[in-house]
């Protein structure tokens, strides 16, 4: 089993006994999604540790998407339950990138691949070689955005 499960495992557990409600609760959620993720496709399999930060990253995506439709929404109260929910998941993925990294790293990939002259015919091949870098650490949208501006 991996690590980052048995700590989200061991973590639910503690949050449990310690009576805190919203950690447990969404650490529930996560590793049902983990579970569902797991049990997906054609044949059962064990995740890695980059698959559930995969999961991570998108359970944490939709809890920033949630909050904000909820904020829209005027409600208030179900807008900062999911973005404390955001917090605790946040917990377990990567640092972040900041914007000059991600900057950076495209402009690597750009010069990596030749991609300079070719504009944006070449965006496939510079965001294959940017997104595992940036795998649960940046928004691909925000990455992708970058990549146009500079081969656009």
């Amino acid at each position: 089993m991996s690590a980052l499960k048995d700590r989200l495992r061991a973590d639910l557990t503690t949050a449990i006994k310690a009576r805190d409600e919203l950690r447990s609760s969404t650490l529930r959620m996560v590793l049902t999604s983990i579970t569902n993720a797991e049990v997906a496709g054609k044949e059962a399999r064990e995740l890695s540790d980059d698959d559930i930060l995969g999961v991570l990253s998108s359970e944490a995506k939709r809890r920033r998407e949630a909050a904000t439709a909820f904020h829209d929404g005027g409600r208030e109260e179900m807008a900062a339950k999911e973005a404390a929910e955001g917090e605790v998941i946040a917990e377990y993925l990567p640092a972040p990138l900041t914007e000059a990294e991600i900057v950076e790293l495209v402009t690597a990939a750009v010069a990596q691949t030749g991609a300079a002259e070719e504009g944006m015919r070449a965006m496939g091949k510079v965001m294959g070689v940017v997104t595992p870098q940036v795998k649960g650490r940046a928004d691909g949208g925000v990455v992708a955005a970058e990549v146009r501006r500079q081969l656009g």
